[in-house]
């Protein structure tokens, strides 16, 4: 997750940077995960079930923005 801060502040591009900023919050939402499986708790699980569907939208529309709208 580091080296993926690394890139967002330093990207050269902004596909880099939104690539990384991916890395960063699916990274986020593991250790969430993991924090809700250590702690045997089901709603750190909805947590990042919806965080998950977050950032699946957000990537695509990403890769939407970063293509100029095109299919």
């Amino acid at each position: 997750m580091v080296l993926g801060v690394v890139r967002i502040l330093l990207g050269p591009s902004g596909a880099d940077r939104g690539a990384a900023t991916d890395l960063v919050f699916f990274g986020f939402v593991i250790l969430i995960a993991l924090l809700g499986v250590r702690l045997s708790t089901t709603l750190l699980v909805d947590i990042v079930l919806v965080a998950t569907l977050v950032g699946l939208l957000a990537a695509i529309s990403l890769a939407r923005l970063t293509a100029g709208g095109k299919r």
